[in-house]
């Protein structure tokens, strides 16, 4: 993120940021009613610059929104600033009132949204409109920079001649075959001591290591995304399932426990999964800390308001509206696409950034819902790009 978008996140508007509550929220007495000049209704069916070949986007009216009178936009707020370091082309041209609102109250918020951007209901091509909402986060271990007693288990950095693409040697390979193994030698980054903790890192995509250097100097650094091998991802709670498993929550807790009580089937529950992740090492100042880690669009995420999407449903830097109720958490509220995933598939798809540590953790293996959506879309007169 570039300094000045820091700055001003870091200084003005981090004390707004909540990793994910969902506590009562102060209601209004409902949304601003839309100037008379622009209709909701009839519009005609949204084309534009920015193709979404997954979906179809039919317009609705505020009211459709579940919630939308109580959400605490000023959380939102921090989600759509850091966006707009990288916007999608639609969004681009509202960032500057979009900033200038940062410190507005959320009735002017709210106000602002019904007058320059349109809902549109996002459905499969066929008209399904409902679809799946699961969670991720940013999980924290212990690590060392060199093998021990220990830390046994290496996290890498991509090997040379890794390419977008093209499939490179499947989980199991990576530890069995020779020369898999000698293009990895000396791209270890840290070790973890547990291969579970290991293949969470990979299944979540990043995370953040706590270290304690050669010097006895102690700190914390994140490692992100950097590449894969390729291969498909298979559930590794499917695989236990498979076994006859009855008992695989809460993850990882469950799947430990399978394991300590089956140490001869450890690697098969691990190679269950072929796809492998490498990662780079990111230093992490006091602003990064508050933030997670960078997504598919290149910003940090937001806990809470951020969340992955197929992106040939949803253009990355979209504001979205999201609603789901089941066991874990009811959620009503203006999230922005900013990440995707391998399993992340489909029109009305999405995966939740729940934070970072533990209590997100926890969130993040519960939430596993039914799903709508709405893209939250500049109204015809500002997209000088559409027909």
């Amino acid at each position: 993120m570039k300094s000045g978008l820091r700055a001003l996140v870091g200084s003005v508007i981090l004390a707004t940021l909540a990793a994910c509550s969902t506590g009562p929220r102060r209601s209004l007495e409902g949304p601003p009613t839309p100037p008379a000049a622009r209709p909701e209704a009839p519009l005609p069916p949204l084309t534009g610059s920015l193709a979404h070949p997954k979906s179809r986007w039919v317009p609705a009216p505020w009211s459709e929104l579940p919630g939308f009178s109580e959400d605490a936009l000023n959380e939102a707020w921090v989600a759509l600033i850091a966006n707009c370091a990288r916007p999608n082309a639609a969004i681009a041209p509202l960032c500057g009132e979009m900033r200038q609102l940062s410190l507005a109250d959320e009735a002017q918020q709210r106000e602002w949204m019904m007058q320059r951007l349109q809902p549109y209901r996002v459905e499969s091509m066929s008209g399904q409109a409902s679809g799946k909402l699961t969670s991720y986060y940013e999980p924290i271990f212990d690590g060392a920079r060199r093998p021990d007693a220990t830390h046994t288990v290496p996290i890498y950095a991509p090997p040379a001649g890794l390419a977008q693409g093209r499939p490179w040697f499947t989980r199991q390979q990576i530890d069995t075959v020779a020369q898999a193994q000698a293009a990895l030698r000396g791209r270890e980054l840290v070790w973890l001591a547990d291969p579970i903790d290991a293949l969470m890192l990979h299944i979540q995509g990043s995370g953040r290591v706590r270290l304690t250097e050669p010097n006895g100097v102690q700190r914390v650094v994140r490692l992100a995304f950097a590449g894969s091998n390729e291969q498909p991802y298979r559930s590794v709670n499917q695989w236990l399932l498979s076994q006859g498993v009855t008992r695989i929550t809460p993850w990882p807790d469950a799947t430990k426990s399978w394991a300590a009580a089956n140490p001869d089937r450890l690697q098969q529950l691990l190679w269950s999964n072929p796809r492998y992740i490498f990662f780079r090492e990111e230093p992490m100042s006091e602003v990064d800390a508050a933030f997670g880690p960078r997504g598919a669009q290149g910003v940090p995420l937001t806990a809470g308001r951020s969340i992955a999407v197929d992106r040939d449903s949803i253009p990355y830097g979209t504001p979205v509206w999201l609603a789901s109720s089941g066991p874990a958490v009811q959620l009503n509220r203006l999230v922005v696409a900013q990440d995707t995933g391998s399993a992340i598939v489909g029109a009305v798809r999405a995966d939740f950034f729940a934070g970072t540590g533990p209590e997100a953790g926890r969130l993040a293996s519960a939430v596993d819902q039914p799903l709508r959506l709405w893209v939250l879309w500049p109204r015809a007169e500002r997209q000088a790009s559409q027909p």
